[in-house]
């Protein structure tokens, strides 16, 4: 394939990269891009815990064109193979995949070769994918990599990045957050490398461990990730900080509160499970209530209920026509995905990448199949209108769910306001003496009260 042809077709996988991730996740934010190098030799290492989906994020987030490391069966997919080679991704023949570990002279030499030509490399240095939000231990290719390209004079920067998920398998509620550490210092190894390879290697790879670690947050499940969560909303919103927050104030925030969390952990395990306890529920109270910490304290007035509702209203009874199309446009296609992605996951983190796989195959093949049956029935020109209103009709479905499931939360609110209003009161008070309680912790653990 000539070089002309492969720009074009690494172009053509960043579009449906981009395309995908925005109709399936909420929120996609990035921090400190601008640490990527726009040119020059760069190995992109980042954690792995969401499949191939980690891999489009960032193709979709970094201007520059990347090369990505990807494990040698994904290249025999049928779907997914494809791509990889339009995008000239290198195979990487792991032990546990049955292969012999000497056909990786071809990846290094192949890496080595795009790192000297200036290109830049994407790998996972875990190895694998897994669920859990833990950097697992890291495999030596990427400090091996780099080393490789030191040795042949080619100075290559090393970006860690980190990748932190809110709900990654849910269509239209979960999130993403890269977020871009320093490079990471290689000096040091590189003039160690020529005497003691294998000591520069695990030197590199442990540096490059903690550049990782530092860019994400790490606790044992995702559902300690989601009480972290409800804590950082309550100690906003009991310090006064309501609004958007920036993600890296956040995410500093979160990593700061674990990391305090597992310190505190071995010096008073019996206070910290209390703590947990009293956290969870809070946050099974304030589910069941149907509200939310910004809800909370909040003053509705007649006027304000009237105007919010009639704007509503409005809207949803413009938008009903065509979200209706929408959705029964789509229906067929949104059904069949989910039962193709339930039927292929074989583990927790492949739940978006075979969502967005399958999506990629049943919803032009249901689309075509549809288009048939409206030109059977009412021949060309029903077809014509069809095809132009097909994508914003589901675009305008989209945005009606989400609005009617914002106004329903809205509505739910105000009406446990009017029944109840001691259950808002009750868990004011609760979430402030557990903001109280989380910020004795944190002075007991050392950790600055004032730290967001």
């Amino acid at each position: 394939m000539s070089s002309r042809a492969r720009g074009l077709g690494y172009r053509l996988v960043r579009v449906v990269a981009v395309l995908l991730l925005w109709l399936f996740y909420r929120r996609i934010e990035t921090i400190h891009a601008e640490r990527i190098p726009a040119t020059g030799p760069v190995v992109i290492a980042a954690n792995h815990h969401n499949a191939l989906v980690d891999a489009m994020l960032i193709v979709a987030s970094v201007p520059r064109r990347i090369t990505p490391l990807a494990k040698a069966p994904l290249f025999r997919h049928p779907l997914i193979g494809p791509f990889l080679r339009l995008v000239g991704a290198v195979r990487v023949h792991r032990r546990v995949d049955g292969a012999d570990p000497r056909e990786n002279a071809a990846m290094f030499a192949a890496a080595v070769a795009a790192l000297r030509a200036g290109g830049a490399l994407l790998i996972f240095p875990e190895g694998t994918s897994q669920p859990r939000p833990m950097l697992m231990p890291l495999r030596t290719g990427a400090a091996r990599i780099v080393l490789c390209a030191a040795a042949d004079g080619v100075s290559v920067a090393l970006v860690p990045v980190g990748l932190v998920f809110d709900e990654p398998g849910t269509f239209r509620a979960g999130s993403a957050l890269l977020s871009v550490g320093p490079p990471v210092a290689t000096d040091e190894v590189r003039r160690q490398y020529g005497e003691a390879p294998e000591r520069a290697v695990r030197a590199l790879t442990e540096r490059l461990a903690e550049a990782i670690r530092a860019q994400i947050v790490e606790a044992e499940d995702h559902h300690t990730l989601e009480l972290l969560g409800t804590l950082e909303r309550a100690w906003r919103h009991e310090r006064g900080e309501p609004g958007r927050v920036e993600a890296a104030a956040s995410l500093a925030w979160r990593r700061d509160v674990m990391r305090a969390a597992r310190a505190l952990a071995e010096r008073a395990p019996g206070r910290v499970a209390a703590f947990r306890h009293h956290l969870e529920r809070y946050a099974e109270r304030l589910r069941e209530s149907g509200l939310r910490d910004g809800q909370l304290g909040q003053r509705y007035t007649a006027r304000m209920v009237t105007r919010y509702a009639l704007s509503n209203a409005l809207n949803l009874a413009v938008m009903l026509p065509l979200a209706l199309a929408g959705m029964v446009a789509h229906a067929v296609p949104y059904a069949l995905t989910d039962l193709v992605a339930r039927r292929l996951m074989d583990t927790a983190e492949e739940e978006a990448t075979n969502k967005m796989a399958a999506g990629l195959v049943l919803y032009p093949v249901s689309w075509l199949v549809e288009g048939w049956l409206v030109w059977r029935w009412a021949g060309g020109r029903a077809l014509a209108v069809f095809a132009v209103l097909l994508l914003p009709c589901g675009l305008v479905a989209l945005a009606w769910r989400e609005r009617l499931s914002r106004v329903r939360r809205q509505a739910r609110a105000f009406g446990r306001f009017l029944v109840d209003r001691q259950r808002e009161h009750g868990l004011l008070a609760e979430r402030r003496a557990l903001v109280e309680e989380a910020e004795a912790l944190g002075a007991l653990s050392g950790r600055p009260r004032t730290s967001a």
